[in-house]
C-alpha cells in the first residue's frame, strides 16, 4: 500500500522516520514534508489546505491511506472530505475536531459529562468578560476558543493582564475566533496522555510531559513546546486508571452520545495535584515536540495500529515499548516566540549519526542550493533515547553542540525537574 503523511513539521517527519520501518508500506510518502523528510521517503510539495488538489495527487500516486499531522486541516474537514472519496484518513472528522477547534466545545462537554477540569466561563462580549475578571481571583487562564497554534492560552496574573488578553482576543488577535474562555488557574505538574481510538475502543499510546515556556526552569512566555521526554514519570499505573476512568471513557462515550464519534489520536494535557488529574485541553492528534519521543520509544508498527482503527479491530493489537527513556530538545531561532530571522543557514547535519536511538527531526527548515535554511521559530528538534533521561539529555546536547547555525536558541534543562 502507499501511504501518506501530511504536514511539514517535526511531528511529521518522527512519522515518517517511524512508518518508514514498516514493511507493510510500499511507498510512503510526506504532504508537503520538509528537508528531513526528503531522505526518507517522497515530498509531494502542495497546498495541503487544497482539497480538490490533494485528492488529484493522492491519486496520481495511487495513496489509499493517508495520516494527518496538524490540527487545521482535521479542523477543517480533511477527514470528511476524503472519506467522501473512498480515502482513508486518519484523524477525527470535523465535528469531533472541534474537541481542540473550540475551547468552549471542549469544556461544555466536560460540564455536562462531569469530566474534572478547571471552573470556567465563556465570554462572547467584552463588557460581560470584564465584570467576570474584576471579581476573579487572580492568577487566571486566558484562552482563545479558536485554534492559535500554541499562543492562545495566557498564564494572567493581575487583573489589567486580563482585561488586556481579553480584549486583544475579541479584537481578532487569532482569525479563528473572538470568543474567550476564562479560566480558573490549576496548581500542580502538567503531563501529556495520550490514546489511540478507533471511536469506540481505544489502547494508551504513550505518556510525556512537554516544557512550554520559552526560559530554562519553566520561565518566560509560553511557545509551542521547547522540548518533551517520554515517559512522564508523574503518571503510574494507578494514576493511569484513574485518567482512563475519570476522563478518557466520559470523552468517548459522551461524544458518542452527542453522535460526535471520534476517531483517530485523543491527546490529554493534564494536570496533576495530589495524584488526582484535572483535564486542561484535548488536542486532536499527536503533540510536537511529543510525537517525536513517543515515536523514537514505540517498538510497534505503527500502520498495524492505523490500519486495526481502519478495520475497527483496535483491542486485538499490542503496543510495545523499548524501555529507555527518550528526550527531544527543539532547536528554536533566537528571538522565537517573538520576533526571529528565517533563512539563516544550518550546517554540518550530515556529519551527525542518525539511527534509532538519535535522530535530528527537522521542524522549520527548507533547502535552497543545496543548503538547508531556517524557515520558522522551531527549527530542529534533536531526539535521544538511553538508559537514563540524563543520559539522554547529555547526547541530545552534544548533537546541539555539532550543529553550526548562528541563529540558534535551546534550552539546557529539559527535564530538569525529574533529572535533578
Amino acid at each position: 500500500m502507499n501511504v501518506a503523511v501530511i504536514g511539514s513539521g517535526g511531528r511529521e517527519h518522527a512519522l515518517c522516520f517511524k512508518l518508514s520501518m514498516s514493511k507493510k508500506i510500499k511507498k510512503l510518502f510526506c504532504i508537503p514534508g520538509n528537508p528531513g523528510t526528503s531522505e526518507i521517503c517522497q515530498n509531494i510539495d502542495i497546498d495541503y489546505n487544497n482539497f480538490s488538489l490533494l485528492y488529484e495527487s493522492l491519486l496520481a500516486h495511487n495513496i489509499s491511506i493517508v495520516i494527518v499531522g496538524p490540527e487545521v486541516p482535521l479542523v477543517a474537514g480533511i477527514v470528511d472530505f476524503l472519506s467522501s472519496k473512498n480515502i482513508f484518513a486518519f484523524g477525527p472528522n470535523k465535528k469531533a475536531s472541534q474537541l481542540e477547534g473550540s475551547k468552549g466545545f471542549m469544556k461544555k462537554l466536560c460540564k455536562d459529562f462531569k469530566i474534572p477540569t478547571a471552573s470556567y466561563e465563556e465570554f462572547e462580549h467584552f463588557e460581560n468578560a470584564e465584570i467576570y475578571i474584576k471579581k476573579s481571583k487572580h492568577p487566571l487562564v486566558i484562552k482563545a476558543d479558536g485554534l492559535a497554534a500554541g499562543k492562545g492560552v495566557t498564564i494572567s496574573q493581575t487583573i489589567e493582564e486580563s482585561l488586556k488578553c481579553t480584549r486583544e482576543i475579541m479584537n481578532g488577535k487569532f482569525k479563528t475566533s473572538k470568543k474567550v474562555v476564562i479560566e480558573e488557574f490549576l496548581e500542580g505538574e502538567e503531563a501529556s496522555y495520550f490514546v489511540i481510538t478507533d471511536g469506540k475502543n481505544y489502547l494508551p499510546i504513550g505518556t510525556a510531559q512537554d516544557h512550554k515556556r520559552i526560559g530554562e526552569n519553566d520561565t518566560g512566555p509560553n511557545t509551542g513546546g521547547m522540548g518533551a521526554y517520554s515517559p512522564s514519570l508523574l503518571i503510574t499505573k494507578e494514576l493511569e486508571k484513574k485518567i482512563n476512568r475519570e476522563i478518557i471513557e466520559p470523552t468517548i462515550k459522551g461524544l458518542n452520545q452527542i453522535d460526535c464519534s471520534f476517531v483517530g489520536i485523543l491527546y490529554a494535557g493534564l494536570m496533576i495535584k495530589d495524584n488526582n488529574p484535572k483535564l486542561i485541553e484535548y488536542n486532536i492528534r499527536f503533540g510536537d515536540p511529543e510525537c517525536q519521543v513517543l515515536m523514537m520509544r514505540m517498538n510497534t508498527d505503527l500502520i498495524d495500529l492505523i490500519l486495526s482503527v481502519k478495520n475497527k479491530n483496535l483491542l486485538n493489537q499490542e503496543i510495545i515499548w523499548k524501555e529507555d527513556p527518550c528526550i527531544t530538545i527543539v532547536a528554536a531561532a533566537k528571538g522565537y516566540p517573538d520576533k526571529y530571522e528565517i533563512g539563516s543557514e544550518i550546517k554540518n547535519l550530515e556529519n551527525v549519526k542518525t539511527n534509532d536511538a538519535q535522530q535530528i527531526f527537522h521542524a522549520g527548515t527548507y533547502k535552497k542550493d543545496k543548503k538547508i535554511l531556517s524557515n520558522g521559530g522551531r527549527v530542529l528538534n534533536v531526539t535521544c533515547t538511553a538508559p537514563s533521561l540524563k543520559q539522554a539529555r547529555n547526547k541530545a546536547l552534544d548533537i546541539l553542540n555539532l550543529i553550526e547555525w548562528k541563529d540558534m536558541y535551546f534550552r539546557k534543562d529539559i527535564g530538569w525537574r525529574v533529572i535533578n
